[in-house]
C-alpha cells in the first residue's frame, strides 16, 4: 500500500513530483529532473497550461512541423501540424505540392448541424407523448431564452427537437434528439447547458401537465449529453485532373500508361469493400486530420469517434474517401463529418493554438473544417500513391532511420554516412546499430 496516496490533488506540483519519482522510479533524481525540465519558462503560461487538466506535473512535447503550399479553393495556406509519426507531415507537403501544379484542392462545407440528447423514461402509452410533445416543444424552446440569447444573435441556437421513441428496443425509453448550429464554437458547454434545462423542464413538463394522470406524471431523465455523432456537420473535399496528367506517377514507378491511376483506384475500392484494409485506410486520413485538429486545439477524439461513426454508417466499416475516372477524369475525394470550432475552448488558451490558426489567418469554423477535410485527403492521396507504386516504406523508413541515429548518438558525419549507405539497406535497429559500431571500428 505504500504506492497509494491521499490528497494527492492538493499537493503541490514539487510535491507531487517528489513523491512520483521516489514511489515509481529507480532513479528518483534523474526521474524529477526530467519531469521538471518540461515546464515553460513563461510561469503565466504554464498556469494556463496546468489549467488544462488535473494533476498536472509536466508538459508532454510534441513537434509543431508546417506543411506548405496547400492551395484550397484557390487561396495558398501553410499548415500547422502536431503529430510524432514518422513521414506523416512530409507526405502531406509531397501531395500539396503534387496538386499545387494540378489546380489544387477543392473543399465545400455540406453542412454544420451538431446533435445532443436528453434520454429519458417514461412508463405511459406512445401516442399519449407524441399527442403532448407539440406542446412540450414549444414550453422547451420558450425556457431557454437566457441560454441561447448570445448564440442567436451570432446566428446559431436550437434548430429543432425531435421526439423518439425508443421501447421497441428499450422498456419505456426515450430520447428528446436536438439540432443545434454553434457557429464558430465547437458548442460542447453551451450544448450541454441547453439539454441539462430541457431535462429539468421534461419533468417539470410532465409532473404539471393536469391532463396526465398520476402514472403518467412518473418522467425520469437518465442523462443530458451532446452526441459526439454529427452526420450533418459535413466537409467534402477533393482533386481532380485529367489522367493524362497523371501519367508521371504510372512512369516514375516503371508502370505503363494509366496503370498508376488505375492501382489507385482499385486501393480505394479494396477499403470500401473490406473493413480490414478500411481501417488502416481511414487510420492514414485521420494521421492528417488529427494533426491539424492537435495544432489548432480542437478536441481529435471526438472528431475521430465521430469520423469513424460516419465510416460504418450503412452497417459495415468502410473507406471515407472514394476514387474513380469518368470520361478522362481523374477524382479523388473524401468526405467526413468534422465538429470544430475556432473560438473557445483551448483555442482561445492555447499559445501555440491561438499561432496555428493566425497562421491560416484565422478562419472561420467552416473554413477550418475544409482545410482539415484537405488535409485529410492529401495525406490519403499520398499515402495510397505510394502504396501502389514505390511501396509505403520508403519514406516511413528515411525518417525511421534518422530517429535510430538519434537513439544511437550517431554525430552529423556517421548519420550521413548511414543516410547514403541505408539507400541501398534494409533498415532495422540491429542494422544501423551494426553499422555504426562498425564505423567507429574504422571497419
Amino acid at each position: 500500500m505504500e504506492k497509494t496516496v491521499s490528497g494527492f490533488s492538493k499537493m503541490s506540483k514539487r510535491q507531487k513530483i517528489e513523491w512520483l519519482a521516489t514511489h515509481f522510479f529507480d532513479n528518483p533524481e534523474a526521474a524529477g529532473q526530467a519531469l521538471t525540465a518540461w515546464h515553460r519558462p513563461d510561469e503565466q503560461q504554464q498556469k494556463i497550461i496546468d489549467g488544462f487538466t488535473e494533476n498536472a506535473i509536466s508538459n508532454y512535447t510534441l513537434p509543431f512541423s508546417v506543411a506548405p503550399n496547400f492551395m484550397i479553393n484557390g487561396k495558398v495556406y501553410a499548415v500547422p501540424m502536431v503529430i510524432e509519426e514518422s513521414s506523416v507531415v512530409a507526405a502531406a507537403s509531397s501531395a500539396a505540392k503534387f496538386w499545387l501544379d494540378r489546380g489544387g484542392f477543392h473543399a465545400e462545407v455540406l453542412g454544420t448541424v451538431k446533435l445532443g440528447q436528453v434520454h429519458f423514461r417514461w412508463a405511459g402509452a406512445p401516442e399519449r407523448l407524441k399527442t403532448l410533445f407539440p406542446e412540450l416543444k414549444a414550453h422547451l424552446l420558450g425556457a431557454i431564452d437566457d441560454l441561447t440569447a448570445n448564440m442567436r444573435q451570432r446566428g446559431g441556437g436550437v434548430l429543432d427537437i425531435e421526439l423518439h421513441d425508443m421501447t421497441a428496443l428499450e422498456p419505456d425509453y426515450y430520447q428528446l434528439r436536438t439540432s443545434f448550429e454553434t457557429c464558430d464554437s465547437m458548442g460542447a458547454n453551451f450544448i450541454n447547458s441547453v439539454l441539462e434545462r430541457f431535462g429539468d423542464q421534461l419533468e417539470y413538463f410532465i409532473e404539471s401537465t393536469p391532463a396526465l394522470t398520476d402514472q403518467e406524471r412518473d418522467v425520469e431523465v437518465v442523462m443530458a449529453i451532446l452526441s459526439n455523432y454529427t452526420p450533418d456537420c459535413l466537409v467534402r473535399a477533393w482533386v481532380e485532373c485529367s489522367e493524362a496528367e497523371l501519367e508521371d506517377l504510372a512512369r516514375n514507378a516503371g508502370l505503363p500508361g494509366h496503370a498508376a491511376v488505375d492501382r489507385i483506384c482499385t486501393a480505394v475500392r479494396i477499403a470500401e469493400i473490406d473493413p480490414y484494409r478500411a481501417t488502416t485506410h481511414n487510420k492514414g486520413i485521420f494521421n492528417g486530420i488529427d494533426a491539424v485538429i492537435l495544432a489548432t486545439g480542437n478536441d481529435f477524439r471526438a472528431v475521430e469517434a465521430c469520423g469513424h461513426t460516419y465510416a460504418c454508417r450503412d452497417g459495415q466499416y468502410r473507406s471515407l474517401s472514394r476514387a474513380w475516372v469518368e470520361n478522362g477524369i481523374f477524382r479523388f475525394e473524401l468526405t467526413i463529418p468534422l465538429p470544430i470550432g475556432t473560438v473557445g475552448g483551448l483555442t482561445a488558451l492555447h499559445p501555440l493554438a491561438k499561432q496555428a490558426l493566425e497562421m491560416l489567418g484565422n478562419p472561420s469554423a467552416r473554413e477550418l473544417m475544409m482545410i482539415v477535410a484537405t488535409v485529410g485527403l492529401a495525406q490519403n492521396f499520398a499515402a495510397v500513391r505510394s502504396l501502389v507504386t514505390t511501396g509505403i516504406q520508403q519514406g516511413h523508413m528515411k525518417m525511421h532511420l534518422t530517429n535510430i541515429l538519434h537513439q544511437l548518438g550517431a554525430t552529423e558525419t556517421e548519420a550521413a554516412a548511414a543516410q547514403e549507405y541505408f539507400c541501398r539497406e534494409t533498415v532495422s535497429f540491429s542494422a544501423v546499430r551494426t553499422y555504426l559500431e562498425n564505423l567507429r571500428a574504422g571497419g
